[in-house]
């Protein structure tokens, strides 16, 4: 049986995304990585690889994150409501998780990395990706009664500009504001019920 890991991954990759955010992508080295996360660099580079594997899992969590709150709109049948689970569970992830909202809102992969992605990390993001996919179609089918491009576009205006124009306005503010959430799900089923 293995030793329990002296360094927590999250405190390592909580590290990694305070440098990001608040010094820029060139500023989350190896070495200040560990000095702020207080693990030894072996152990970074033996838990992560490198620099990019840090970074990646970094925003890897911050996606797992995210769409761990949207997809509860799996369990919604009527697709007008699960369209509006999935705007506000957004918000309510800017709200309880504001550092990973700002880490996916302004820095994409390629922003983080020394190098493109890789094909193993575009692999994972396809599958990960890959249930939010059928949402917008399962939700696109139940409201328009087909899934054509833009019926996909007319859905994902509401789940996802909606939401993700909501989150960039209000994220640099230390709180989003309290009725956001039922605006959001306000504007959600009108644009939805209105073609």
């Amino acid at each position: 049986m293995a030793p329990p890991r002296k360094h927590d991954t999250d405190v390592i990759l909580d590290a990694a995304r305070t440098l990001v955010l608040r010094d820029g992508p060139r500023a989350a080295s190896v070495a200040a990585i560990a000095e702020a996360s207080g693990a030894p660099v072996g152990t970074l580079y033996h838990r992560f690889g490198n620099r990019n594997g840090v970074l990646t899992e970094a925003w890897i969590r911050a996606l797992d994150r995210f769409q761990s709150r949207v997809l509860t709109a799996t369990a919604v049948p009527d697709p007008i409501e699960a369209a509006v689970t999935m705007t506000t569970a957004a918000i309510g992830f800017g709200r309880d998780c504001p550092d990973d909202a700002r880490l996916l809102l302004n820095l994409r992969p390629s922003d983080l990395l020394d190098g493109a992605p890789d094909t193993e990390f575009r692999e994972r993001l396809a599958r990960m990706n890959e249930p939010l996919f059928e949402q917008l179609h399962r939700i696109a089918t139940g409201v328009y009664g087909a899934d054509g491009e833009r019926e996909i576009d007319a859905v994902s205006r509401v789940v996802v500009d909606l939401p993700y124009a909501a989150l960039r306005r209000h994220a640099p503010a230390p709180e989003l504001p309290d009725w956001l959430e039922a605006d959001l799900a306000a504007a959600a089923r009108t644009l939805l019920t209105v073609r």
